[in-house]
């Protein structure tokens, strides 16, 4: 079973040292078999600071893999932020307090005027389960469209949304799956117009069999079917198509929110749409649990007088204090213009790449959001699982933490954190150029 990340690399512990191979024991002794570590030699890691973690010898990795620590690992107005709020208080949104109405009034404020409501959790999959919950009690409907390879979460409910998870995770008996908006493997294909005709279909065959279509849901940037960005746009018609059967459109925006993509603060956007909900997940508070779901008063309207919702420390004082310590350091340090012009810059890079690897079969993404396919044949674009299980573990032996995802495990999935710099992108081209040279 694929790792929910999408982490191609085994769990195995081949040459590790004896005091990893401890740890490795303890783990599976205590945490159980479901567990995976990455890489072959998996890292022992015990500091991270912005964009570096360093193992129990020293040494540093250029993480440009995470996407939760969205602003950096143990960014110091993060830990200011939480450190003094803990010293004061922390509780609940049951007991009348400002910070959860200061952090909601400028939370939406980022969002297009149609959003008018926040409602908060502790986690992006409970996120994606309420929204799910809002979707079908304001449309009657339980049906849910989703796409072939996605992850949505590890609830009961959202895992049945998470095809990723593995055949051994059914899927959700009200579920049906689409094809990803796949330009690649689908050259010359309308990509927007497709998807829109498989989401009218899927809806089409659930009420076949006396479903009601409620909701499609989607990351705006499809990480987990292999990161699929282009054309911007092409989300327009999908949109169109689930109003025109009575469901809502539900935006993931976990993976692509808070800046990632470079085109303004939420993923959606660089498509030119306006969603029915947007769900947020741990990258709102650089880690600390606070996820939420805004969406349109008028969706919201029916559950909130019908349905009794709380969640017992969803938006507490310490997680708001990260959460609005987030969008301070995204404002100030200019972050989402930053990630455009870093995605830019590694784009251009991964793209020269190309010329020297034959390997290299297409780069894709927005932003610090990208996709780099591998493949054993460029002409037939025939995926390469085993070299992007080898590239992965290299890069990590030189210093480099790269995951990669999609149905075939061959696309590198690329997030580092939005404070990735000029140098940092050239070092991790620069690591990527050696590694795929010694791998050819």
């Amino acid at each position: 079973m694929k790792n929910p990340a999408g982490s191609a690399s085994p769990t195995g512990p081949a040459g590790a040292p004896a005091d990893a191979e401890a740890l490795i024991r303890r783990r599976r002794a205590l945490l159980g078999a479901s567990y995976r570590l990455f890489y072959e030699r998996p890292v022992h890691l015990v500091r991270g600071q912005d964009v570096w973690l360093y193992d129990a010898d020293g040494k540093r990795y250029l993480d440009a893999y995470n996407n939760v620590p969205c602003v950096g690992h143990c960014h110091p107005r993060v830990v200011e932020a939480v450190a003094r709020q803990m010293a004061v208080l922390n509780t609940h949104t049951r007991y009348l307090h400002e910070t959860v109405l200061d952090y909601s009034e400028r939370l939406l404020a980022t969002y297009p005027d149609a959003f008018g409501h926040v409602m908060y959790t502790c986690t992006g999959s409970e996120a994606v389960d309420l929204a799910l919950r809002i979707a079908r009690h304001h449309t009657g409907g339980t049906g849910i469209v989703i796409t072939a390879n996605a992850y949505h979460g590890t609830t009961a409910l959202t895992a049945g949304l998470s095809p990723s998870l593995g055949p051994n995770v059914p899927l959700g008996r009200d579920v049906w799956t689409v094809p990803a908006p796949d330009a690649y493997r689908q050259p010359g294909i309308d990509v927007g117009a497709k998807l829109a005709a498989d989401i009218q279909a899927a809806c089409a065959d659930m009420r076949r069999h006396g479903v009601v279509p409620a909701a499609f849901v989607a990351d705006g940037i499809f990480s987990t079917d292999g990161t699929l960005a282009e054309p911007a746009g092409f989300l327009r018609p999908a949109l169109e198509a689930v109003h025109a059967e009575g469901a809502l459109y539900i935006a993931d925006e976990v993976q692509p929110g808070f800046g990632r993509t470079g085109a303004g603060l939420w993923g959606f956007a660089r498509h030119g749409i306006v969603p029915d909900m947007a769900v947020m997940g741990k990258p709102m508070g650089n880690g600390l649990p606070i996820a939420g779901v805004a969406l349109r008063p008028e969706v919201a309207e029916r559950f909130g007088r019908e349905v009794r919702y709380f969640n017992t420390f969803g938006a507490n004082h310490a997680s708001l204090a990260a959460a609005g310590a987030v969008l301070d350091i995204i404002e100030a340090g200019g972050l989402v213009a930053n990630a455009a012009a870093r995605g830019a810059q590694m784009m251009a890079g991964m793209r020269r790449l190309m010329e020297r690897h034959a390997a290299i079969g297409d780069v894709r993404g927005a932003g610090l959001f990208l996709g780099l396919e591998l493949v054993s044949d460029r002409a037939a674009r025939t995926p390469d699982p085993v070299m992007a299980r080898r590239l992965v573990n290299l890069m990590r032996e030189d210093g480099v933490l790269i995951s990669a995802s999609g149905p075939y495990d061959n696309v590198l999935k690329i997030r580092p954190p939005l404070t990735f710099a000029a140098e940092h992108a050239e070092l991790f081209l620069g690591a990527l150029d050696e590694a795929l040279g010694r791998l050819s």
